[in-house]
């Protein structure tokens, strides 16, 4: 028994104990924690950590983007409920007060410094919860000091999927200190592919016809001008990839170094 306890002592030495603060629900399928912060966790905006609960004396722990900027006294996560998920059939339950296990160490590939610089536009596309690691970016001053224009696609099934909208259409803009940053910059993209909406399609669609960027008022990709960020499911993240390789931008490499564009390799839905 002894030796169980001192396993179990160095696996979640690893971890920090954060205690819940907010759970908010969106709908039935997404909801948004945010926890404490431990003085000691540093990150770089666009990362992510591995989270969990310790579920019959074990960590069961899995990868997400924090979706707070690397500023902020709270840590906050953007999840999707998987009912027969190992980890989110729990963590949906989550309350207000009990614990959150928050890896010592995040890490990413999503993340200014792994983009080759000098360009006028960033690009921030995302599907679902992919929109996490943009919510700490979005929020990020250094991004808007960095480019002219902001631009943030979220594709969604449903009206109801688009998390954080409000966020992006007033919150941003009225924001004390980032409302200068933001105005003039930061352009916000949600579509929807399943029921009416002012912007609808697949986003591989609306970017391939140029719809996307008639809609935007910019010209299409290129690599002079335009960088980007991908995070969605390993299919979109292939697709979206795919098509900028087709405007001629260059992937970041796995092995460090700097590229066009960047993907979240980490991101599933659990």
């Amino acid at each position: 028994m002894s030796d169980n306890n001192e396993i179990r002592a160095k696996i979640l030495a690893k971890f920090y104990e954060e205690t819940v603060t907010y759970v908010h629900h969106w709908n039935e399928t997404l909801f948004t924690i945010k926890t404490t912060r431990s003085d000691g966790l540093r990150f770089r905006n666009g990362e992510f950590a591995m989270i969990g609960l310790e579920v019959d004396g074990k960590p069961l722990m899995r990868a997400y983007s924090i979706a707070s900027p690397n500023y902020d006294e709270e840590l906050e996560f953007y999840s999707i409920k998987v009912q027969d998920g190992p980890l989110t059939s729990v963590l949906q339950h989550i309350q207000v007060g009990e614990k959150l296990l928050v890896s010592k160490k995040p890490t990413g590939t999503l993340v200014l410094d792994d983009l080759n610089p000098n360009a006028k536009h960033l690009y921030m596309l995302a599907t679902g919860t992919g929109l996490a690691p943009f919510l700490s970016l979005a929020r990020d001053p250094e991004v808007y000091e960095k480019f002219d224009k902001v631009v943030l696609v979220h594709g969604v099934r449903y009206v109801s999927e688009l998390g954080y909208r409000e966020m992006f259409e007033k919150d941003l803009f009225e924001d004390e200190l980032l409302g200068e940053f933001v105005k003039d910059k930061l352009i916000y993209y949600p579509t929807v592919t399943r029921e009416p909406f002012h912007n609808t399609g697949r986003m591989t669609d609306l970017m391939k016809s140029g719809k996307l960027f008639e809609d935007i008022g910019l010209p299409p990709i290129n690599p002079e001008n335009d960088r980007a960020m991908i995070c969605g499911s390993p299919s979109m993240n292939k697709d979206v990839a795919e098509i900028l390789d087709g405007f001629g931008l260059k992937c970041s490499p796995r092995m460090g170094g700097t590229g066009d564009y960047v993907v979240e390799r980490a991101f599933v839905e659990q």
